[in-house]
């Protein structure tokens, strides 16, 4: 388990100590504080672009980036909340990604460098 995993595990026990919930409702809210934190990221667009006539440039990219990240953070907690082995399944996922999105590609580019050389000679 990574330092970031070990965290978001702490993270992620700590609501569960504060909760008398049932389990089932701790994940729902849990992956409802998602879209939540989706819309402060959105916010922070806004206010970055200065496009809430209200407010002006009320943010930053830098507090943009700080939304994306809170976002990353609050779904991780939400897979290791939904599941201990979240690390493992994350890292499954990662490799399907690679599989589907990466590997194919880089053989694609891999074939067309090999193509321009042959024709260039």
């Amino acid at each position: 388990m990574t330092d970031t995993w070990q965290t978001i595990a702490r993270l992620a026990g700590r609501l569960e100590d504060h909760s008398t919930l049932p389990r089932e409702q701790r994940i729902l809210l849990q992956l409802l504080k998602i879209q939540e934190e989706a819309g402060e990221v959105a916010e922070a667009v806004i206010g970055a672009m200065g496009q809430n006539p209200r407010k002006g440039l009320s943010h930053t990219w830098e507090d943009v980036e700080a939304e994306v990240c809170d976002v990353i953070v609050t779904g991780m907690v939400a897979l290791t909340r939904m599941n201990p082995e979240a690390a493992t399944v994350f890292a499954r996922h990662m490799e399907g990604i690679v599989a589907r999105d990466l590997s194919k590609a880089e053989d694609a580019a891999a074939g067309s460098a090999v193509g321009v050389t042959e024709h260039g000679r």
